[in-house]
């Protein structure tokens, strides 16, 4: 026993002695530098050993402190790969001085495969798409989990409300990989979902129907029902609980709760939804008193906040007239305070007491100390450059604080075109009460600035060719300088637009320039442009143009646009001197009744604009915008001596023949001989020569024209906006013997758009028709349009602004107030779709049904399909 004893004492003291050895070689002193001997990565599977070193930017020899930043900082660069499930540093040995590590890292899967079942091929991709689940992503549990709610909560929005996911995985050997994984998602969406009935008990003060409609979200199954489908979502139903409570508190029942709700399926894969109501007693308004006010009296606070003493309790509407915040600009307490300087006010209403049926209030404000703009700093502009951007901003340091100003300076830098009008955000920085100053950075995210227009297409008998390049923020000093193209100089917020459009019929081209802040003080704005096209008679015999005989049309313009500070800024006066000539090359159409000769167009015109639209230029929620416009020839026929009446009877107006004999009514008639003679019989009647009458007519153009538009946009709930637009336009004479010039008139009906126009002409938009099939053949000079626009965005991203619409129009073309009828209309009605991309404009498609007859014809017009580039409604 005692040998044994011996025995087992001697050989745990050797194993204590090995151990202590052991312990001896890795262990170290915290705090000491020690030189690394070596690094070996063990766990690794598909990458290299030596990459992974080296990417540690640790090396043998070097010197680090043990613990320290080095490894730790080491441990921090690579989890932020995001290529590693565990990251481990252990310690090897130490001999001496040296230090010998292992780092041990366990790889994560790499997705080689994806494979969705369960849904369509379009569907699939989609989803894939929508969750990244492409190959090479690395695969965390955390990221199969955020996948698998991402599709449950995608089609429960959709109405299936049972949807079911399941995601497995399994290693994938192809090619010898070794952590490689194959990711199958099944997805079982059942059937959609659809609510049958909405049921209450215990409302005694509204019917169901007037509470279902409180229901903004959830609707019951109606076949009719087309812009709320009958679905079953729990986050928007548990909305529109609240609002059922809401609908109570608007009219009294502050009190009012929802004592339970429950869900029941029925076997056609409907539930009805049974809501259980406590309505409470009715309240009203009692003394509401002001507390802590200095700034404004009792009485202005009172005339603001609108709420009388008797009136029906409204928490809903005492909360909006306090702060609305649905409403940024809106006319409540907090932003009367902060619009005039005082960011740090507070106000709370406070109910003190409630007798019987009526609840008294105190709104408590503190109102702080005035504060300042101190730093105003903009983020996210690359290409535009600083002082662009600060000339439009309304926020300037040293200036009183105000709410009003920022949401102003939001529109403003939207209106600019040169940024994401959705992802304009101020931030304010480093409030301080004490102080009375705070910092405002406004953060941008720029978009294309130019837009090519690059189309063919067969129209008018012929190829149409169409090159445009439209450059919305150039910089026109820069225009010689080399280093500037990138591949544009850019930056000023200039605007220079080239058009190029072509046919065998017809050449036009243009060019155009603005500058918005001409001298870069003051907020005027100068354009000019350029103009000119060729108009090439058509052949019907050879379905050819014949070159010979040409109609050429010359224009210049030149115009300013002036911001005015009253009656507010947002009015803006443009004056503007326009010069065409039209010459006609043995062009004889039923558009002129002389084939030679030309016209001037020398005019000018004056408008006054109010636009307040905003703040996205491509999908205004609110505001509205309005022009009178008047444009004004001289009026030559008051200092040139030209009887205008009288010109038919004067003898070089006489159609004569190459004798200068006269020609009488018969000589026109076919197969008649000409009655010639120097003199006319008695009783015959010469002819006037219509052509040359009209041409000293037309010389040069003596008219007017007054027009008007206004459109208000109104955001009804969400996104949803309606557009309601008026237009009107006149055109006039001076002289009744010189009459209206077949110029500058008014074609109604279509799309809005044009070729090219040979003679002034405006074409008006009202879809549902022919384009200007709604005006004679020489135009209107007077018409009237309305019209009515539902309007829902699908995305309004950088890349991409879509939104859908709905409309109901109406309007007519007169040729005379004799004949002028306001409510004399053609109506239409239709639907469609609107894309605008920053690289090409706006494009769209509508489809308009007439529900009024052509003129000339009498059966109602019905669908037209209108193909829209680059105009909006």
């Amino acid at each position: 026993m005692q040998k044994k004893y011996l025995k087992s004492l001697l050989l745990l003291l050797l194993l204590f002695c090995s151990i202590a050895s052991y312990a001896q070689e890795t262990t170290f002193d915290k705090g000491k530098k020690y030189t690394i001997g070596g690094i070996k990565v063990t766990g690794l599977k598909s990458y290299n050993e030596q990459t992974v070193i080296t990417y540690t930017q640790l090396r043998e020899g070097q010197e680090i402190l043990v613990p320290g930043e080095e490894i730790s900082a080491v441990i921090k660069k690579l989890w932020g790969l995001e290529l590693f499930s565990d990251i481990n540093f252990y310690i090897d040995r130490i001999e001496g001085n040296k230090i010998f590590l292992e780092l041990n890292i366990q790889e994560l899967p790499t997705l080689s495969n994806v494979e969705v079942r369960g849904l369509k091929e379009n569907k699939a991709a989609t989803v894939i798409k929508e969750t990244e689940l492409k190959k090479g992503k690395k695969i965390t549990e955390s990221f199969l989990a955020n996948t698998k709610n991402y599709i449950e909560n995608k089609y429960k929005k959709l109405g299936f409300y049972r949807t079911k996911v399941n995601i497995t995985t399994k290693p994938d050997t192809t090619n010898n990989a070794t952590n490689n994984m194959k990711v199958i998602v099944n997805v079982d969406r059942g059937k959609k979902i659809k609510v049958k009935n909405i049921r209450f008990t215990g409302n005694n003060q509204f019917k169901d129907k007037k509470l279902r409609r409180a229901m903004k979200n959830t609707k019951e199954k109606f076949p009719l029902r087309i812009f709320k489908a009958s679905k079953f979502i729990p986050e928007n139903y548990k909305e529109d609980l609240n609002s059922i409570i809401e609908k109570y508190k608007e009219n009294g029942y502050r009190d009012a709760r929802i004592v339970g709700d429950s869900i029941s399926w029925n076997d056609d894969n409907t539930l009805n939804i049974d809501i259980a109501l406590e309505e409470g007693n009715k309240y009203y308004f009692g003394d509401i008193t002001f507390l802590g006010n200095t700034v404004y009296t009792d009485r202005q606070l009172s005339s603001l906040l609108g709420i009388k003493k008797g009136d029906t309790y409204n928490g809903v509407l005492l909360e909006k007239r306090i702060a609305d915040e649905t409403d940024p600009d809106a006319q409540d307490l907090t932003n009367q305070y902060q619009n005039n300087g005082y960011l740090f006010s507070n106000i709370n209403p406070v109910e003190v007491s409630a007798k019987n049926d009526t609840i008294n209030f105190e709104i408590r404000i503190i109102e702080g100390k005035p504060a300042y703009f101190n730093n105003i700093s903009v983020v996210g502009n690359e290409k535009a450059n600083d002082h662009v951007i600060y000339r439009e901003i309304r926020t300037k340091p040293g200036e009183l604080y105000s709410k009003d100003k920022i949401i102003r300076t939001i529109r403003e830098l939207g209106q600019l075109g040169f940024f994401d009008a959705e992802q304009i955000k101020p931030e304010i920085k480093n409030p301080d009460p004490n102080s009375g100053t705070v910092d405002v950075e406004y953060s941008l995210a720029e978009r294309g600035g130019s837009q090519i227009e690059l189309q063919g297409g067969y129209g008018g008998g012929g190829f149409i060719g169409t090159l445009g390049l439209s450059f919305n923020n150039f910089s026109i000093r820069n225009l010689f300088n080399g280093e500037a193209y990138k591949p544009l100089p850019t930056g000023d917020g200039q605007k220079l637009a080239l058009r190029a459009q072509a046919s065998r019929f017809f050449q036009t081209f243009s060019f155009s320039f603005t500058e918005p802040w001409l001298g870069g003080k003051k907020p005027v704005q100068f354009t000019t442009s350029l103009s000119h096209t060729v108009q090439f008679l058509f052949n019907p015999q050879t379905n050819n143009a014949d070159k010979d005989r040409r109609f050429l049309i010359t224009g210049l313009s030149v115009g300013l646009a002036k911001r005015l500070a009253e009656p507010d800024d947002y009015f803006v006066l443009s004056q503007a001197l326009s010069f065409q000539h039209y010459n006609l090359k043995n062009y004889n159409t039923g558009l002129f009744t002389f084939g030679d000769g030309f016209s001037n167009n020398f005019s000018y015109t004056a408008a006054l604009t109010r636009n307040s639209s905003g703040p996205n230029p491509i999908y205004p929620m609110q505001g509205s915008e309005f022009t009178v416009s008047a444009k004004l020839s001289l009026p030559y026929s008051l200092f040139n001596n030209v009887d205008y009446g009288n010109l038919e009877n004067l003898d070089e107006y006489q159609l004569k023949d190459a004798n200068g004999n006269y020609l009488n009514a018969n000589a026109n008639l076919p197969g008649e001989p000409a009655n010639l003679g120097p003199t006319l019989e008695p009783g015959e009647v010469s002819v006037v020569d219509r052509g040359k009458v009209d041409q000293e007519k037309f010389k040069w153009l003596e008219f007017y024209k007054i027009k008007f538009k206004g459109a208000w946009y109104q955001n009804i709930v969400d996104k949803l906006v309606l557009k309601t637009e008026a237009n009107f336009g006149f055109l006039g004479a001076y002289n009744n013997d010189r009459g209206i010039i077949p110029f500058e008139r008014f074609f109604v009906g279509g799309d809005g758009l044009g070729n090219f126009s040979l003679d002034g002409r405006e074409a008006i938009a009202l879809r549902g028709y022919p384009n200007q099939s709604l005006s004679d053949i020489d135009g209107g000079t007077i018409y009237n349009k309305f019209s009515l626009e539902l309007r829902y965005p699908i995305t309004l991203k950088q890349t991409a602004s879509i939104y859908t619409l709905a409309f109901l129009e109406a309007g007519g073309s007169f040729n005379s107030f004799k004949e002028y009828s306001p409510f004399e209309l053609n109506r239409s009605a239709g639907a469609g779709l609107r894309i605008f991309m920053p690289a090409f404009g706006l494009l769209g498609i509508d489809f308009g049904y007439g529900f009024d007859p052509i003129p000339g014809t009498t059966q109602r017009n019905g669908w037209e399909t209108h193909f829209i580039i680059g105009q909006q409604f």
